[in-house]
C-alpha cells in the first residue's frame, strides 16, 4: 500500500475546510435572504429616498444647530405634507366620481346618445359596434345584463389596482419614515457604504464607485420620479380648477406615464378636446388648454437639467426599469426599477471602461 504524501494530506484537509466554510456561509446567506426578502423593496426604496434627500439634510442641518435628528424629522414631515396634496386630489376625485354615478343611477338621468350612421360604415368593427351602441341607447339595462360577468371582472380588476395603489402609497410613507432614520445617520452611513464597496473593489476604485452609485441614484430619482411628480402636480392643478371629471385619477395617470418615460400629452390632449367639446371655446378653456399643454411638456425642459447631472442613462434603460419593476414589485417597483437598473447600467460600463484603461499589466505587455 502506497502511503499518501504529507503534502497531499494537508491539501485535502484544507480543501475540506474551505468547502465546509463555503457551505456554512452559503446556508447562512440563504437564510438571511429569506428573512430579509419581504422587506427588500421597502429597504431599497428607503435607501434611495435617503440618498436623494441627503443634500437637503446637509443644507438645513447648519441652520438647525447641526442636529441631525431634528433636521431629518423636518424633511420627512415636509415631504409627507407635499405628498398629501395629490393624495387628497385623488381621493376627492374618486369620491366625486362615485357620487356622480350613484346620482345618475338613482335619478335615471344617464342616457347614451344614438350612434351616427357613419359608424356602421367603419371597416370590420363598424356594424357590430353600431348595433351594440344602438342597443345601449334603447335598452341599456338588458345590454348590461348580458355583460354582467365581464363588467364584474373589470370592476374587480379596477378595485384590485386601486388597492395596489393604496398599498404602494402606504409603503412609500413607511419607506419615507425609514429614510428619515437613514438621514439622521447619513455621515456614518456614507462611510459604511464606502467601506463595503472598497472591500469588493479595492481602495482605489471603491470610493469612486460609491460616488458613481450615489450620483446615479440622485440623478434618476430626481430626473425621472421627481419630474413626473412635479408634472403630475402642475397638470392636476389645472384639471381640478377646470372641474375635469376624475381629475385625481387623470393626474395619477400622468405620474405613471412620466415614470415610464411616456409623454403626458397622451392624457392632456384628450382632456383638452373633452373640455372644448363640453364647455365650448371661451377665455377660460383657452387659458386652460395652453396651461395644461405647457405643463404636459415641462419634462422636456427639466429632464436635461436634472437627469444629465453627472450621469448618462439612456431612456430605454429607464423605461425597461420602470416596466420591469412594475411587473415584479407592483407600484413600488415602478419607482425602484429605473433607479436600480440605472445603477447597474452605470456599474457595468464603469467595469468595461476600467478593463480598457492602461494598467501595469497592459503596459508590460505593450
Amino acid at each position: 500500500m502506497v502511503p499518501i504524501p504529507t503534502l497531499e494530506k494537508v491539501f485535502s484537509r484544507d480543501l475540506l475546510d474551505v468547502l465546509i466554510r463555503a457551505g456554512v456561509i452559503a446556508v447562512l446567506v440563504m437564510f438571511c435572504f429569506q428573512i430579509f426578502s419581504p422587506f427588500l423593496d421597502l429597504m431599497l426604496w428607503s435607501v434611495i429616498l435617503a440618498i436623494t434627500l441627503y443634500p437637503l439634510q446637509v443644507r438645513f442641518k447648519g441652520k438647525l444647530g447641526n442636529k441631525d435628528g431634528i433636521t431629518a424629522t423636518l424633511i420627512v414631515l415636509i415631504v409627507i405634507s407635499i405628498l398629501m396634496v395629490p393624495v387628497y386630489l385623488l381621493g376627492a376625485s374618486l369620491a366625486d366620481s362615485v357620487e356622480r354615478v350613484m346620482t345618475m343611477v338613482k335619478t335615471d338621468s344617464f342616457h347614451i346618445p344614438p350612434p351616427s350612421d357613419a359608424v356602421a360604415s367603419w371597416p370590420l368593427v363598424g356594424e357590430p359596434l353600431y348595433n351594440l351602441w344602438a342597443q345601449a341607447t334603447t335598452d341599456l339595462p338588458d345590454l348590461a345584463q348580458k355583460f354582467i360577468p365581464q363588467i364584474k371582472g373589470i370592476s374587480l380588476s379596477l378595485l384590485s389596482k386601486l388597492a395596489g395603489v393604496s398599498m404602494g402609497l402606504l409603503l412609500f410613507i413607511v419607506a419615507l419614515l425609514i429614510a428619515g432614520i437613514f438621514l439622521a445617520y447619513g455621515e456614518s452611513g456614507h462611510r459604511s457604504a464606502v467601506r463595503i464597496v472598497t472591500r469588493f473593489s479595492g481602495p482605489i476604485n471603491g470610493p469612486k464607485i460609491a460616488d458613481l452609485c450615489t450620483a446615479t441614484i440622485r440623478a434618476v430619482a430626481l430626473g425621472v420620479v421627481g419630474i413626473a411628480f412635479i408634472q403630475m402636480l402642475l397638470v392636476g392643478i389645472g384639471f381640478v380648477f377646470m372641474g375635469v371629471p376624475g381629475a385625481g385619477i387623470l393626474a395619477l395617470a400622468v405620474l405613471l406615464l412620466g415614470i415610464m418615460q411616456l409623454p403626458a400629452t397622451l392624457i392632456t390632449l384628450p382632456v383638452i378636446v373633452f373640455v372644448f367639446m363640453s364647455e365650448g371655446a371661451s377665455t377660460a378653456t383657452i387659458v386652460f388648454a395652453i396651461y395644461v399643454f405647457i405643463a404636459g411638456l415641462v419634462d422636456n425642459v427639466l429632464k436635461p437639467l436634472l437627469l444629465g447631472r453627472g450621469v448618462d442613462v439612456p431612456m430605454p434603460v429607464v423605461l425597461i426599469g420602470a416596466l420591469g419593476g412594475m411587473v415584479t414589485s407592483g407600484i413600488l417597483g415602478l419607482f425602484i426599477g429605473p433607479v436600480i437598473l440605472a445603477v447597474g447600467y452605470q456599474l457595468f460600463w464603469e467595469w468595461v471602461d476600467q478593463a480598457q484603461e492602461p494598467g501595469p499589466d497592459n503596459q508590460g505587455q505593450a
